[in-house]
Formats: structure tokens, sequence, C-alpha cells
């Protein structure tokens, strides 16, 4: 046990640092070790308790990231003490004295020794490290814990700094549909009067956004798991409303009059960057797809009926219109519809808060 314990102390040690670096320094999401899994279980544990809150439900929803983060964060700094408690036990005594009498050998005054070692809990000169080797082991673990630490408030500075991000772009996508949800009238606050060329610049900045919050992501993935009670700060809100107004500007909006725009990086950039996200969301998401994706009848004939209602909210805004674009309509709807169902659910969301603009349409 005197050469087994330091050996799983070292390894134990060397995981929670590999899981730090991959997940602070190395920023690609779902790398982790140790927090990957234990963020995911949490997730799934977390969820089924909020389906038996009632009306409390979206209240509670709004705690699982924090309590998500500090469960990570206190994971490390506990698994760092328990690595150096495994470390030191076969030393105590010799390599480490205590300064005012016999020295413990117990296990919870080796979890002492090691937390003091990192510097997270005080009463470090209680024990002396006596030779030249627990000095040095004493001085790299200090260096440890500090960096631990530093990293740790860049992590979360960075972390929440994002996450505002995140909130004012989807509190500006909101605002631009009027606070309906509805890509048609996105679309017409755009070009008003028929006339896009200011709506172009709207267009190209939402584009820039889109690609920064992506890349967000794909820097946490602890995003993923900040829940919030309005609907349109959702990642589902916010991407459907990006990728319908894609949808709509490419098959609704007349060729000839507005073929410019249709073929524009800008909208292409907007539809990629929005996809992509959405793609990456849910490939990293805790919970097996249940979602086919192939639409049926009744979705497709919905979506028409959605279309419909989209063209006569454009023609009232003087903005000429193609009513034969439907099939491209459900075509590109049908790249993305899928993953917003699937999505959707997970955070607690109900279809009808996300998509308004097709819970009219029954």
């Amino acid at each position: 046990m005197k050469v087994i314990e330091p050996i799983a102390g070292i390894g134990l040690g060397l995981i929670v640092l590999v899981d730090i670096f991959l997940v602070v320094l190395y920023t690609r999401t779902d790398m982790g070790i140790i927090s990957r899994y234990l963020s995911h279980a949490l997730w799934r544990i977390l969820l089924w308790c909020s389906r038996h809150m009632g009306r409390w439900r979206g209240s509670f929803f709004v705690l699982t990231g924090p309590i998500i983060l500090l469960s990570v964060l206190a994971t490390w700094a506990l698994l760092m003490c328990l690595s150096t408690a495994l470390i030191v036990p076969p030393y105590l005594g010799t390599g480490i004295r205590f300064d005012n009498g016999n020295t413990p050998t117990d296990f919870m005054t080796a979890l002492y020794v090691g937390g003091s070692s990192l510097s997270f809990i005080g009463g470090a000169g209680d024990f002396s490290p006596e030779t030249p080797v627990f000095r040095l082991f004493y001085l790299m673990m200090s260096l440890i814990g500090v960096s631990m630490l530093s990293l740790t408030i860049t992590y979360l500075m960075q972390l929440y700094g994002d996450l505002l991000d995140r909130n004012a772009h989807a509190l500006k996508v909101h605002l631009r549909s009027a606070e309906t949800g509805d890509a048609a009238e996105v679309i017409a606050r755009l070009g008003p009067d028929g006339e896009f060329d200011a709506g172009y610049q709207v267009i190209a900045a939402w584009a820039d956004e889109v690609a920064e919050i992506k890349e967000s992501h794909a820097f946490y993935d602890m995003l993923f798991y900040f829940r919030f009670r309005q609907p349109f700060y959702s990642i589902s809100r916010t991407t459907l409303t990006s990728l319908d107004t894609v949808a709509l500007i490419k098959s609704a909006l007349d060729n000839k009059e507005y073929g410019w725009l249709k073929d524009s990086s800008a909208v292409e950039e907007l539809g990629r960057g929005a996809l992509m996200e959405l793609q990456m969301v849910v490939e990293l998401s805790p919970r097996e797809s249940n979602i086919d994706k192939s639409p049926d009848e009744q979705r497709r004939d919905r979506w028409r009926r959605r279309y419909e209602a989209a063209i006569e909210r454009l023609q009232r805004e003087g903005i000429k219109t193609d009513k034969s674009g439907v099939g491209q309509y459900i075509s590109l709807r049908s790249e993305w519809d899928s993953y917003i169902r699937e999505l959707a659910p997970q955070y607690g969301y109900d279809m009808d808060e996300i998509d308004p603009a097709l819970a009219k349409i029954k």
C-alpha cells in the first residue's frame, strides 16, 4: 500500500490536471475526462427533478447551470486534495512532521495536509516538510493550487462574459421580431416598403454575432447548461428565428427584385452559422435523439400554411413575394426543424414557446 497509494495519487492528480487543461485551456467542447461525464449526469438528474416541480420548474431550471458549474469546480478541488492525500500518508512523521507534537498518520490528517499543500485550506504552517524532496513537493503543489485558482477565476470571467453576449444576441433577435418570435416579422422590419439596403447591414452584423456565439459554445461547453425562464433566451428560439428568416428570404422574396439579397454572402453566412451552432449543440447533448428527421405530411402541411401566412405579412409591408417558393421553403426547413424539436424539450421548453409563428397554425 505504501507504493500503490502514492502511484494512485499521482495518477489521480494527473487526470484532474488533464481535465482542467482540456476544459479551461484547450477550449474545445466535450473534451473533459471527469467534467464531461459529471456534467452530463448532473444535467440528467436535474432534468428529471424539474419534471416534478410543477409551476416551479422554470425557476428551478435557472439554477442548473450554476449548480453544474460549482459541482465541477468543487470536484476538481476535492480530487486534487484526495490526490495529495494518497501521496503523503507513508511519509507522515518522516518527510512531513507536525510542528506541535507527534505527527498523526490517519487519512483525515493526510487529506488536511494535501489541502494545505495546495493552499485550498488554511493551517499550512501546522505541518512542515522535513526533506528536500518534500520541500519541492510543497512548492510544486502550491504552484499547482495557485494556478488552478487563477485559471478558475479567468474561466469564470470569460464564461459569464460569453453568457452575457449570448443573452444580448438572443434579446436582439427577439426585438427584431417585434417580440413575436416570427421570422416574417423580422423580414418585414428589415425591409420596410420593400427596401432592404439598411436591412442588409443588419443581416451582416447578425451573421457575425452568430459566428461568435457558435465559437463561444465551442470554447465553453458549460454554456450549454445555462437555461433561463424566458424562451427567447434559448438556443432553440434564437437559431429557429435565424434559420427561418434565411429560409423565408430565399424562398418567399421575389427573385427579380431581391435576387441580390437572396444570393448575398450575409444571408448565406447567417444560415450556415446558425445551422452549425444548432447541430453542434444537439450533437453534444447528453440525451439520445428520438426525433424523426423526415417530416410527415401533416407537418409539411403546417409549413405550407405558415409560408402562406408569412407571404401575407410581407405583402402588407410592400415587399414583393414569390408564392411558388413553398417547395423550397419546406426543403430548407427540413434541414433544421428536427434539431429544434429535439433540443427544445431538453431545456424544458414547449415547442409552442420556441416557434410561436407555427403555433398559430393548427
